[in-house]
C-alpha cells in the first residue's frame, strides 16, 4: 500500500516523470500555523541539482503547492494535501530500461507485480522523487507532534519539546570528510556508487509510546524506513554489536526517578516501549542502481545477455539526501503514536 500510520495517516501519490508527486496527510490537528515557506529548509536539504558532487544534476523547483486542509495559514483538520509539480523530466533516459532493467532497481519488480502497466520512466511510483512528498509530510508530523506533546492538541503529553536530527555518519567504510568526499569523488569519476549510513536522533520524546509487540516502537520506525528507496539494514543503540556484548556491558544504568540511564545502548526503547532516553537508530544505504558503468546483465525482449550503461541523471550516493527523509518518516511514526496514546 502508498499509506502508512493510523491515527497520523500519509497516502504518497505520483511517478518521477508524471505531472507532479504529492502526499495526502490525514488526521492533522486544526489549527497548526503552516505556509508553503515551512517545508523551504527540509526540500533543500533533500535536492537534487545543488551543485554537491555525487547528487544527481536534475533540475526541480520543488514548489510546494497546498491543495486542502489549510485556510487562513492555519490547518482545517480535514486532509492536508500537498503536491510538487515535476518540470525536470527526460524521459528519452530510460527507454532502453523496459527491455533491460537495471540490475538491483525495481524496475523488474514492478512489471511483473504490475502486469508491465507501470511507469517505468525513471523508476516511476519506486522512484527517489517519491522521498520529496514523504519529507514534506514530516514537516507536518513535526508540526502535529510538537503541538500534541506542548498539550495544544486534543491530546495531553508532558511538555516536551521533540527534536529529530540525522546525518550521514559513514560512505562506503569511511566515517571521516575527507574520506567520505574521496570515496564519493572517486565513484563520481569512474561512473560508479557507493552506499552509507545515517544515524537518527530523537529527543524530547515522552516515556510510554509503543505497543509490547506488533506495533512496538522499532516495528512501526523499520516499517517507515524501508519504504525510503535504498535501504536495507536498521539498527537501534547498540544494534548488531549487543550480539557481541555481555549484560554488564549493553544494560543502561538507571540515574534518576525519570527513567533516564547513563549510557544507551537501548536506543530509547526498551520492551518496545520507548522509555523517555534519546531514541537513536542508523540505517544502511545501499549503492543507487543507476551507475554508468558497464554491467552484464539480461536483455528481456532479445532473450539475452547484453552490456548495459545507465545513462542519465543519478546520485552517485544516495546516503547524502537521506537525512532530512530519516527525520521525517521518524516524525511521522512518533505523531501516530502520540495519538494513539491519547486513544487508550
Amino acid at each position: 500500500m502508498d499509506t502508512f500510520g493510523t491515527f497520523f495517516k500519509v497516502t504518497l501519490f505520483g511517478e518521477s516523470h508524471g505531472p507532479a508527486v504529492g502526499a495526502v496527510i490525514d488526521g492533522v490537528p486544526p489549527g497548526l500555523p503552516i505556509e508553503a515557506g515551512d517545508f523551504a529548509r527540509a526540500i533543500l536539504r533533500r535536492k537534487t541539482g545543488t551543485g554537491k558532487t555525487g547528487v544527481s544534476a536534475r533540475q526541480e523547483d520543488d514548489i510546494p503547492e497546498i491543495l486542502g486542509g489549510v485556510y487562513n495559514g492555519c490547518t482545517t483538520g480535514a486532509p492536508l494535501a500537498v503536491m510538487f509539480r515535476n518540470r525536470g523530466q527526460r524521459p528519452e533516459d530510460y527507454e532502453a530500461l523496459e527491455q533491460i532493467p537495471r540490475p538491483g532497481h525495481a524496475d523488474f519488480t514492478a512489471s511483473v507485480k504490475y502486469n508491465y502497466f507501470n511507469d517505468p520512466r525513471g523508476g516511476g511510483h519506486f522512484s527517489g522523487r517519491l522521498t520529496l512528498p514523504l519529507v514534506a509530510a514530516g514537516v507536518v508530523a513535526l508540526k502535529a507532534l510538537e503541538a500534541v506533546v506542548a498539550g495544544k492538541g486534543d491530546v495531553s503529553m508532558p511538555a516536551l519539546r521533540p527534536a529529530i536530527h540525522a546525518e550521514v555518519v559513514e560512505i562506503g567504510g569511511e566515517s571521516g570528510k575527507e574520506g567520505m568526499e574521496r570515496i564519493i569523488g572517486d565513484c563520481v569519476a569512474s561512473g560508479d556508487s557507493v552506499g552509507g549510513i545515517v544515524e537518527c536522533r530523537a529527543a524530547g520524546i515522552p516515556a510510554g509510546l509503543g505497543e509490547p509487540f506488533f506495533d512496538s516502537v522499532e516495528s512501526l520506525i523499520s516499517h517507515a524506513v524501508f519504504a525510503i528507496p535504498g535501504i536495507r539494514g536498521i539498527e537501534f543503540g547498540d544494534g548488531f554489536n549487543a550480539a557481541r556484548m555481555r549484560g554488564s556491558e549493553h544494560n543502561d544504568p538507571f540515574i534518576d526517578s525519570s527513567g533516564h540511564t547513563s549510557k544507551n545502548g537501548s536506543g530509547g526503547i526498551n520492551g518496545g516501549i520507548s522509555n523517555g532516553n534519546e531514541i537513536c537508530f542508523r540505517v544502511a544505504v545501499k549503492p543507487p542502481s543507476s551507475i554508468a558503468k558497464a554491467q552484464e546483465t539480461f536483455d528481456f525482449v532479445n532473450d539475452r545477455m547484453t552490456v548495459l550503461e545507465t545513462g542519465g541523471r543519478h546520485d552517485a550516493c544516495i546516503a547524502l539526501r537521506i537525512p532530512p527523509v530519516l527525520e521525517a518518516v521518524t516524525a511521522i511514526v512518533l505523531a501516530d503514536l502520540v495519538m494513539a496514546a491519547g486513544c487508550r
